[in-house]
């Protein structure tokens, strides 16, 4: 058993130490294609790497375009969106995307350094080396065979000779042996010149043995030097550059994993970046960002009141004042509901315009004629009882108030002191602006102190600069430093007073729930605080008695005509168009000519009159432009024509 693991052993190192030279002596042809097919291998391995290289870089393209696709684009309505924990796990998977792509740009680099390049240029040095051994080779191959020529030649030369030379002595011989002969024609026929022929022939014999010999004994020191000295180098110099292209492989291929390790860790920490990412999901804190970001401050409505329609029914009423209360008591059942309305419709609720209608057009369509004249003006009423009944019930004031916020809100307008916003979000925007201007402030004292300290360097050294030359930088910073402190101190008291509001209106809130609960579930008859408040934009009035201070000069400047409810008025009748007007004015509406409309509105003496063409279209139209046809049976139609 160990006399066979000691040839096995023995078998191995002599496989282990081959030569090419001696056991391949005879596969020149061999080596040559296998040399060719190496190079051909190698080739193919570098387009190989090439193309993964390509690949990586591709990949990390698609990353990065990914990862920059969804990050959070500057001064967007998406960077209120990353308060929430998952928003910002988000943008953090992201940046470790981005940070993952580039160590796979990294992988891409490499390969093609440290692999591609080198192998190409290592393929193309052992195309010339492998020329050259190849060349050195048929040169020997070619020398040998001249010799071998050579020696054959020259065997045949003396194989000739010999044969020549053998015939001119056999023929002398027969005719010295034949008796017939007369002894004149033996003298005659053996002559000296016959004889010396014969012996130039065996002179010639011997002469191309000796030629033989030599060559005989050159090619075989050719063949022996060939064989064993000249081919074996040739091929111990091809094997070792085969081997050098099989290492070149090896440790290629060893780099191209080795790339992809180094990599490994910064990939791992990427991963383990989002792991964290997603770790730092909190659900209760974006529940709770969600409170503070939506958060009004309001109480939630009250109970609904019990309206007693029967005592109405017991008196006789005119179809106006029925109207007027039906009018009030929705109203009053609408007012507690507003964070419930669309804001889609507070347009609708628009007045008419201020400015007159335009006149009628010079040349009037054929319809026009049937119109007549147009309908009698009435007298207007004094604009301080139309004020007066407008502004008669504290639910019509809230809702002109809420509508003028929320107008003001849609076209941008808002207050400096937030008051548009509910409570809570006043708050939050006071206490946000407030930290803003302290920033400022800091910011502006930071550059006051070092310019003072600049000031004092150029007294001690004047040689640096004229001290004076700072004064009027000092001046403009201490003048933006008193308008900044000016503004903090305005903000610090908005939210002082808010601060205080939202305290009293807590403490209220946990009063009256005491005493819902004390009443053992019966109805408070007076819960109107946070319902006198509420508006249907989420803005709030102000407390009562801010109203009462406001409320006559608000009269002069908010709309004239009386504010409906959120139903849609019902139809009176229709109307034809006489002539085209284009409604460009706020609150009116364009028509074509002959165009059909419904009427929801007469002309109370303004030369307006309110039409609807649709659900959601409605506005005012000159009544001059129209012919109407009223419904006298629809409750509230009034003839004015």
């Amino acid at each position: 058993m160990h006399s066979n693991r000691g040839l096995s052993r023995r078998n191995c190192l002599e496989t282990m130490s081959c030569s090419w030279g001696t056991e391949l002596w005879d596969q020149f042809d061999n080596l040559e294609k296998h040399t060719q097919w190496g190079i051909e291998f190698l080739e193919r391995y570098t387009k190989f790497v090439k193309e993964r290289s390509e690949i990586e870089l591709s990949y990390a393209k698609q990353i990065r375009n990914l990862s920059k696709k969804y990050q959070l684009k500057k001064n967007s309505k998406e960077e209120e969106e990353f308060k929430y924990s998952t928003c910002r796990a988000f943008l953090m998977t992201l940046n470790e995307l981005n940070d993952y792509a580039g160590q796979h740009e990294v992988i891409a680099e490499n390969l093609s350094t440290q692999i591609t390049a080198e192998l190409s240029r290592y393929t193309q040095e052992l195309k010339a080396e492998r020329k050259s051994h190849f060349h050195d080779g048929r040169r020997a191959q070619q020398y040998i065979e001249n010799s071998w020529k050579q020696l054959e030649s020259s065997k045949r030369r003396f194989e000739r000779d010999c044969k020549e030379a053998d015939r001119a002595q056999h023929y002398f011989d027969k005719m010295d042996a034949d008796i017939n002969v007369t002894k004149a024609d033996v003298e005659k026929r053996c002559s000296l010149k016959a004889k010396q022929q014969a012996q130039m022939r065996h002179q010639v014999a011997e002469d191309s043995k000796n030629e033989y010999l030599t060559y005989l004994q050159k090619f075989n020191k050719d063949q022996h030097e060939h064989y064993y000295t000249l081919i074996p180098h040739i091929f111990q110099r091809i094997q070792e550059m085969e081997e050098r292209r099989v290492g070149r492989v090896r440790e290629s291929m060893r780099v191209y994993t080795e790339v992809e390790h180094k990599v490994l860790p910064i990939v791992s920490k990427c991963l383990d970046g989002m792991t964290k990412a997603a770790e730092s999901i909190e659900p209760k804190m974006d529940s709770k960002q969600v409170v503070e970001s939506y958060k009004s401050g309001f109480e939630p409505p009250g109970d609904v009141e019990f309206e007693d329609y029967s005592v109405s029914m017991k008196r006789a009423v005119s179809e106006s004042s029925f109207l007027n209360a039906r009018g009030e008591s929705r109203r009053r059942s609408r007012s507690k509901l507003w964070p419930l309305l669309k804001r889609n419709k507070l347009m609708s609720l628009l007045a008419s315009p201020r400015q007159p209608p335009p006149p009628p057009p010079t040349s009037p369509s054929p319809d026009g004629l049937l119109n007549g004249p147009q309908s009698p003006q009435q007298p207007k009423e004094p604009l301080s009882q139309r004020l007066n009944d407008f502004m008669g019930t504290k639910h019509k004031m809230h809702c002109l108030r809420s509508l003028k916020r929320g107008l003001s809100l849609k076209l941008g307008t808002g207050q400096e002191d937030y008051s548009h916003l509910p409570p809570e979000q006043r708050r939050k925007k006071l206490q946000a602006k407030l930290n803003d201007i302290n920033k400022d402030i800091q910011k502006e004292m930071d550059q006051r102190d070092a310019l003072t300290k600049m000031k004092d360097v150029y007294i001690k050294n004047p040689h640096l600069g004229d001290p004076d030359s700072i004064d009027p930088r000092l001046e403009e910073i201490t003048q933006s430093l008193e308008k900044l402190q000016l503004e903090a101190h305005k903000f610090e008291g908005w939210l002082t007073e808010v601060e205080r509001k939202l305290l009293e209106k807590g403490s209220e809130s946990q009063r009256t729930q005491s005493s819902h609960f004390d009443s053992q579930g019966n109805t408070p008859l007076t819960n109107n605080y946070g319902q006198n408040r509420e508006s249907p934009d989420g803005s709030y009035t102000e407390d009562p008695s801010t109203e009462t201070t406001m409320q006559f000069k608000s009269r002069s400047t908010e709309f004239d005509d009386e504010f409906d409810d959120e139903e849609p008025l019902p139809t009176i009748g229709t109307c034809k168009a006489l002539y085209p007007f284009e409604g460009q004015n706020e609150g009116t509406i364009s028509m074509a000519e002959s165009e059909m409309l419904y009427v929801i509105e007469e002309d109370k003496g303004d030369g307006w009159t309110r039409v609807r063409r649709n659900e959601d279209e409605e506005g005012y139209v000159p009544t001059s432009y129209i012919k109407l046809f009223l419904d006298m049976n629809a409750k509230g139609a009034k003839t004015y024509i």
